[in-house]
Order: structure tokens, then C-alpha cells, then sequence
């Protein structure tokens, strides 16, 4: 089968097109045929370890001290269709769509094929909402999962101010949906460009952070969701409501130590860490889609033998929501009638 693979530690051209042997699924997995994946900032992070480097160290003694070679196949979501079974396996049978997050420890979707397990015990897996694309379905389950969480996290709540940093991304626009999904009112912040799309997605209010500094306005929020981990810690605690809670997804060390002086020592509550992805949840976003509550937002596309380039691509920063790897053609997939989804 076709593979992207990760030849080493570095830019993108150490993603390289080869064949490689397809899996054979154990007892209690499932084969997928892959016809969409995604490129995550995650995804860019781990390819060139450019990770703090309490993240780094583990990283390259887990996947390998000089050159990858536990894990050789990045991405961390996709959507595709079940070839075949293990006889373990009760939930699934060939001919089914899905799509499913994989986790952060084996990843490998960049590829025409993956076996995963039917419980996987770092990732979900289910069915694929009805009324979306593949690749619409590919663009789920890391930023929807990890959105559910910190909101969960955070108990999000009707009439609750949560304001959303970093809100036109992989995370952050499945956290502008979700937040108004649990009742809130949603102030979103990220660039210019982005700003219409953030209104388009339900947020409230837009807050251009080139030329505002929501920490500096004098408002406060019962929630302030930091995605991207950039806002200044001092003046955000600050801007809390008291009992308010401050979520960092991709903290430093310093947030994470000042975080948790921070929440011993007032009703400010300061809370970082990644998701665990579970069956239930990827369910309920499953179902919130086919509601339409949800959508994925997706920027651009490249077929899988430009991966490299998505990858330069969404190191600049600039993406707004998504970019997949389509991996099969739609042309040579059965889609929905109906498309609810952004194309």
C-alpha cells in the first residue's frame, strides 16, 4: 500500500511517498481503507520535535533516539470504510463507514490502510455521521474530542461568558460550536481573516487579537478556553469570574506550575491536559452532526502524495479550521445526498 512515511526528525521533506506492507487485522481489530486523513499542528510538532523539551525528550525515546522507527506513519484522525474483521470483533463488519481518532502513541492514517482495535485503548472509533463527507468526518474527532473535554473540564454551562483564544483552528472551532451548544455566550479571538468565519460558526462576539488584547478590555468570563496557549497568564486569571476556570490546552511549564498555585490558592481554577478519547464521546459528536449542531470546517485539501506540502502549509499558522489529506478521490467514493458540512 501507499504510506507517507516519517524518514526522520525535521522540515517536511522528511515525509517521504513509499510502498509499504498492508496490515493484517488482529482478532480483535478492524481493517479501514482510508479515503481521507488530516495534518494537525500536532502533527507538524511531533514530525520536527519541535516540543518543549520535557515533551521532546520522552518523544524521542519513546518513537526513537536518532530517527522515528516505533512510530513511521504520522496523523492522528481519519475516515474510511472497514475491508475486513477480526473474529473479536462485535460492533463492526466490512462495508462499514467510520472514522476515528488514534491516538497520539501509534498514529499512522497518512496511509491507504490502518487496523485498529475495536476498543482502542488511546483512541475512538464509530460509525460516520450519515450526513457528511469523509473528509468532513476526518476533521472531527481530534479537534471535537479535545473541544468536549476542556469544555466538560471546565463544566460549561448555560448563561455562562466562555471565551475561546486561538478559536479559528483545529480545536477552536469545534469549541465555538460546543460552547454554544452547552448555552453559552461566545466571544472567539484570533486573527482577521478568521473573523467571519468565527461568526459563521455561532460565536457571539469576535475579538481581533492584532489589534485588541482581550485581557486589557476589562471584561470578564466565567471560562476563558486557551487553545493555542498563548495568553498571558497573569492578566487572564485576571479576567476570570470568580469561580471561573482557565483551560490551556498546550500549556508550558510555567503555566502549569503557576497554574497550579493559581488554583490552590484561590476560587480560580486553572486546568491543563490532553483528552483520553472515548467511544462515548465520538459518539455524541457523532450524533450532535447528524442533529446539525455541528460542523467541521475545512480549508484546504491535498491528495496524499502532497502531504509534505500540507505540512509547510499549516506550519505557517494561518489555517482556518482544517486541512485533509484525501486519500481516495471522491469521485471513486460513495458520498451522502446531503451535505450539511462546510466544503
Amino acid at each position: 500500500m501507499k504510506a507517507i512515511v516519517w524518514t526522520k526528525y525535521g522540515p517536511p521533506d522528511v515525509l517521504q511517498l513509499q510502498e509499504v506492507e498492508k496490515p493484517t487485522p488482529k482478532d480483535n481489530e478492524v481493517l479501514i481503507r482510508i479515503i481521507a486523513t488530516t495534518v494537525t499542528a500536532g502533527d507538524c510538532e511531533q514530525r520536527s520535535l519541535k516540543l518543549p523539551f520535557w515533551l521532546a525528550l520522552p518523544m524521542r525515546a519513546y518513537v526513537g533516539l536518532e530517527r522515528p522507527r516505533r512510530i513511521t506513519i504520522l496523523g492522528m484522525e481519519c475516515a474510511g470504510e472497514i475491508e475486513a474483521v477480526g473474529p473479536d470483533v462485535k460492533r463492526f463488519r466490512p462495508g462499514d463507514q467510520v472514522f476515528a481518532a488514534t491516538g497520539f502513541v501509534d498514529m499512522g492514517p497518512c496511509a491507504e490502510y490502518i487496523c485498529l482495535a475495536e476498543e482502542p485503548d488511546q483512541g475512538a472509533l464509530a460509525i460516520k455521521p450519515v450526513n457528511i463527507t469523509y473528509e468532513q468526518a476526518a476533521a472531527v474527532p481530534v479537534g471535537g474530542l479535545e473541544a468536549l473535554h476542556f469544555l466538560r473540564l471546565g463544566n460549561a454551562q448555560s448563561g455562562q461568558k466562555v471565551l475561546i483564544n486561538g478559536a479559528g483552528g483545529t480545536i477552536g472551532t469545534f469549541a465555538v460550536q460546543l460552547a454554544k451548544y452547552f448555552g453559552a455566550e461566545v466571544t472567539a479571538v484570533d486573527s482577521t481573516e478568521k473573523l467571519d468565519l468565527l461568526r459563521s460558526i455561532g460565536a457571539d462576539q469576535v475579538i481581533d487579537y492584532t489589534r485588541g488584547d482581550f485581557t486589557t478590555s476589562g471584561q470578564t468570563y466565567d471560562i476563558i478556553f486557551d487553545v493555542v496557549g498563548k495568553s498571558p497568564f497573569s492578566r487572564s486569571v485576571r479576567s476570570l469570574e470568580q469561580n471561573g476556570r482557565y483551560l490551556i490546552a498546550n500549556p508550558g511549564v510555567s503555566q502549569m506550575i503557576r497554574g497550579r498555585w493559581t488554583s490552590m490558592i484561590s476560587s480560580k481554577k486553572v486546568i491543563c491536559g490532553a483528552a483520553s478519547p472515548k467511544t462515548e464521546d465520538i459518539l455524541l459528536l457523532k450524533e450532535l452532526i447528524e442533529a446539525g449542531r455541528l460542523k467541521s470546517v475545512i480549508d484546504r485539501r491535498y491528495p496524499l502524495e502532497q502531504t509534505a506540502e500540507a505540512h509547510r502549509y499549516v506550519e505557517k499558522g494561518h489555517k482556518k479550521g482544517h486541512v485533509v489529506i484525501t486519500v481516495v478521490p471522491s469521485d471513486k467514493t460513495q458520498e451522502p445526498a446531503s451535505i450539511s458540512g462546510n466544503r
